[in-house]
């Protein structure tokens, strides 16, 4: 760990003279500072200054962490068994952007992980301050707040303090999505690395509610995965229409009334979608920034290949090692033919829930 705290200090030297790569001496800093704020949970266990609802938070995330290793097998490391106080609202800011008629997102390529479809900051000024001179290019963007990270093994993640009052299955679900990055990590295929990781997720909070022997917990998340799977639905087939929208011959002025239309439509399947939920508004949020197809390709780079791992999962017996042995035999493959791959298994996903059923 010491060494590669180092090389990151060395990093940073040569690049904060740089212009050109202001970029990656955020990132350095921003790592570094995250480090300086991590603390033992099991040191902050054994003090007195900790409230009392913190010092159950804490326990409950050891008792996930070991879950993700023991039950999961998922990586027996430090990661998330720390905490850190970060005193903002979140971990870092993703950059996405779009052109105006393309759902394909912009990619931007780092040093170790490869390319990824979104640029992240540690600052949300500095991330707003990308997203506009993006925007003044004509693309469509958007700014997400990212409550947490990976670095894929690289160091040793805490949970931060931005995610310490979720709810249990949320909290989890974030331990084994980060923890499945460390597991499994193709460069340059964002789309696949995301919909790996939510597969894992998904897969395990349902072990692990299941575990805790609350059926009415337990009801709860399957009524909100419900819910979850019909949104995610809905902006999936709008950025569907999208794509067949902007694969025809229209004239610009046209192509952006069509958009704006497709948009408007889409707003109005919420609210009937709202009416089914007897007025759940869990969602509203969403809706209340402007729509733009990098907010819709954001979702896409998380979910679009989700149906064809959950088959690829009962392809492999319901096995969760069998699952990670028959993904990692993809590495292979370009981004493209693993996609084409995954998408072929997509039929055996039961449609509106996204619950895993066999032929």
């Amino acid at each position: 760990m010491q060494v590669k705290i180092v090389l990151l200090l060395l990093i940073f030297q040569l690049l904060t003279g740089c212009a050109t790569l202001r970029y990656y001496a955020q990132s350095v800093h921003g790592q570094l500072d995250l480090i300086g704020k991590r603390q033992s949970i099991k040191a902050l266990l054994a003090t007195p200054e900790i409230s009392d609802t913190l010092r159950q938070r804490l326990q409950r995330v050891l008792k996930i962490r070991d879950f993700a290793s023991n039950q999961l097998a998922l990586p027996e490391n430090a990661s998330y068994r720390s905490y850190a106080d970060l005193g903002r609202a979140a971990m870092v800011w993703s950059v996405v952007a779009t052109p105006e008629f393309s759902m394909q997102p912009k990619q931007w390529c780092y040093w170790v992980v490869g390319c990824a479809a979104y640029r992240g900051y540690f600052s949300q000024q500095q991330a707003e301050e990308f997203a506009v001179g993006l925007s003044n290019e004509g693309l469509d963007v958007v700014v997400e707040a990212v409550p947490a990270y990976s670095t894929l093994g690289w160091f040793d993640d805490p949970i931060p303090s931005t995610v310490i009052n979720w709810s249990e299955p949320h909290l989890a679900g974030l331990i084994f999505h980060e923890l499945a990055h460390q597991k499994l990590y193709f460069k340059d295929d964002s789309p696949f690395n995301e919909a790996f990781a939510m597969a894992v997720e998904q897969l395990g909070v349902e072990q692990w509610m299941a575990a805790q022997n609350n059926s009415e917990g337990f009801t709860r998340w399957r009524e909100q995965e419900v819910r979850e799977e019909a949104f995610i639905q809905l902006l999936l087939q709008s950025r569907q229409r999208l794509v067949a929208l902007f694969a025809q011959p229209l004239a610009a002025s046209k192509m952006r009334m069509a958009k704006a239309a497709e948009f408007k439509q889409l707003r109005t399947e919420y609210a009937e979608l709202k009416q089914l939920w007897r007025g759940y508004a869990g969602y509203d949020r969403w809706f209340e920034r402007k729509l733009n197809n990098a907010r819709l390709a954001s979702v896409a780079t998380y979910r679009h290949l989700l149906p064809g791992l959950l088959a690829l999962y009962v392809q492999s017996d319901r096995d969760l090692v069998r699952f990670y042995q028959a993904s990692e035999a993809l590495e292979g493959l370009t981004p493209e033919m693993r996609s084409r791959q995954i998408e072929q298994l997509t039929h055996l996903v039961a449609n509106g829930r996204g619950v895993v059923v066999s032929e």
